[in-house]
């Protein structure tokens, strides 16, 4: 299939939210990308449930809620109802992964799993065929406008093995100092997704740079 591309609103101007939203409904970005932070799981807070449904009234896409949070099943359901269409959950913030990922599909949302960048691909490999999406993060999680970090080629790749070799239909995720020169390649070994934040909405053209990612 032809790669998504999802901004990430974390980075768009909050005092002007409205506008950065009809922006990327007339956009070419195929999704909304909400990170959720709590200040324990990561070192930063963002939005929650409440400026979620606020901005679903306004947004035309699908959700992709990015959970940044420790206990993330005391909320799912409460995602959902807030509009998210998937939601992604960290394997290090869950301690039965499997039964959180069955939790969301359960409320009729896409399952994605994370992995930060330390933790390696083969955690993955007991739940890749539950899975509906793997999230890799290409920077630490918790802030945008972080440096991209190379070692994630290598993990695309070996993710792609894995989804392979277990015949999962998982889809490939990027999140994390994606910019117009690496996106190509994450693409060429494997991404089917690409989150931007500051890329896009840093961008003096934010229309533009989506149309510029969606069709490397």
């Amino acid at each position: 299939m032809p790669h998504l591309v999802a901004p990430s609103l974390l980075s768009a101007n909050f005092l002007n939210l409205e506008k950065d939203i009809e922006m990327v409904n007339h956009s070419q970005a195929d999704w909304f990308h909400l990170d959720v932070m709590d200040g324990v799981f990561v070192p930063n807070i963002s939005f929650g449930l409440p400026v979620i449904e606020k901005i679903r009234k306004a947004a035309l896409k699908p959700f992709d809620v990015h959970l940044m949070i420790i206990d993330p099943d005391r909320y799912i359901e409460r995602f959902r109802k807030a509009g998210a269409d998937i939601i992604s959950v960290h394997t290090e913030a869950c301690i039965h992964l499997h039964r959180t990922v069955h939790l969301i599909k359960n409320t009729g949302a896409k399952a994605g799993v994370v992995l930060n960048p330390h933790s390696p691909v083969s955690l993955l490999t007991d739940i890749i065929r539950d899975a509906d999406m793997v999230l890799l993060m290409s920077v630490n999680p918790g802030f945008g406008g972080q440096q991209f970090i190379e070692n994630t080629y290598r993990k695309v790749r070996d993710l792609r093995e894995l989804i392979l070799k277990k015949n999962s239909v998982a889809t490939v995720e990027i999140d994390g100092g994606v910019d117009l020169r690496n996106a190509p390649l994450l693409i060429k070994e494997g991404a089917d997704i690409l989150v931007a934040g500051n890329t896009i909405f840093a961008s003096p053209d934010p229309e533009d740079t989506i149309s510029l990612l969606k069709n490397f």
